[in-house]
């Protein structure tokens, strides 16, 4: 097992799950990237989902993220993750090419096959054959960026060929960190997943260790990897106002994972953060348990979200503060340098 990462870089991500109609959704969502942005996160990423308001909230990530790059400065936006099988991809390519120039190059594009089977059939397609449209889109999409005739011999206006360096491929699988690897694309890892039933007790970072192998194994020589680990977070000031949330909130959904294969080793409030891997806490509580997840020590990437914890929105404001602030340099990350703090380093 290989670590080839040292310098990490800081992710917030969301479901746009607040409990609010959808346009009050959209706000909350907006500060909070725009919050983690003043915090000096690195990037945002955004879901989109289907149909299915209580697994979130956006059909369309990029016109959302036009939003958020108006308002913001720095902060780089990032899809997690646009289902490929059920859009167009030429109009994909179209409409990133466009949201990157406007947000001055800041645009980062995660894919992958989707989940929900429902969703495929309002779209007139079986999830059965997820995989393969899948792949059919994404090379659609590359060749489009790179200025390759479409199909009636039109090209796309404009191009981006540096766009293919900003593809993710999300997956849970070993074979799917191969595919993404052979394609020198970004990894995704998931913030959970079931456990194989031939090892119920295997911990998140064991499932996950065998992937990142694949990926690496699989990258190009000379390729840099690029490696996200999302995982779910919540960090509040007192533990006890913390684990109060925390139990609201994943007694809301531990029936839904149940039905998805994770198996719940117990009715505790600890034994659901285990088998969801939640970790949420005081600042202290959620380094010492983020600590015990070595797969960490191997991404470029630690992005956290708050679901399937689900606070109310300023309690998400003082989670992201205390992320920036005292978990995510514990672990790795070191916040950029303002421009004030340069100036006085040049005058050194």
């Amino acid at each position: 097992m290989t670590t080839h990462v040292q310098t990490k870089r800081l992710g917030f991500f969301t479901r746009l799950l607040d409990e609010a109609p959808a346009v009050e959704r959209y706000r909350l969502a907006s500060e909070q990237i725009l919050h983690a942005e003043r915090y000096g996160f690195d990037s945002a990423w955004v879901a989109q989902h289907h149909f299915h308001e209580v697994e979130g909230g956006l059909p369309a990530p990029l016109v959302f993220l036009s939003h958020i790059a108006a308002r913001s400065s720095r902060i780089r936006l990032g899809t997690g993750i646009i289902t490929l099988p059920l859009e167009n991809p030429v109009r994909v390519a179209e409409d990133a090419v466009v949201l990157d120039l406007l947000s001055d190059g800041r645009l980062e594009i995660g894919v992958g096959t989707g989940g929900t089977p429902s969703s495929f059939t309002a779209f007139g397609l079986d999830s059965a054959n997820r995989s393969e449209i899948y792949d059919r889109h994404l090379a659609t999409v590359r060749a489009a960026w790179n200025g390759g005739p479409l199909e009636g011999g039109d090209s796309l206006y404009p191009v981006a060929p540096h766009l293919n360096d900003r593809i993710w491929q999300a997956t849970f699988s070993v074979w799917g960190g191969t595919r993404a690897g052979k394609a020198g694309d970004g990894l995704m890892l998931s913030r959970t997943q079931p456990r194989p039933k031939e090892a119920p007790q295997a911990s998140l970072a064991e499932i996950q260790h065998p992937i990142i192998d694949a990926y690496l194994e699989a990258l190009p020589e000379g390729r840099e990897p690029r490696i996200v680990a999302s995982r779910s977070l919540f960090v509040a000031d007192n533990r006890d106002e913390a684990l109060r949330l925390a139990e609201k909130g994943l007694r809301r959904v531990v029936d839904q994972f149940a039905a998805k294969g994770h198996a719940i080793p117990g009715d505790s409030l600890a034994d659901i953060m285990a088998a969801l891997d939640t970790h949420a806490g005081t600042p202290d509580d959620v380094i010492a348990s983020l600590s015990v997840d070595t797969t960490l020590s191997r991404v470029t990437d630690l992005v956290f979200q708050v679901h399937s914890v689900d606070p109310p929105h300023q309690a998400i404001l003082r989670s992201i503060e205390l992320t920036a602030t005292e978990v995510a340099p514990a672990l790795g990350w070191q916040p950029p340098v303002s421009r004030s703090e340069k100036r006085v380093a040049l005058v050194r």
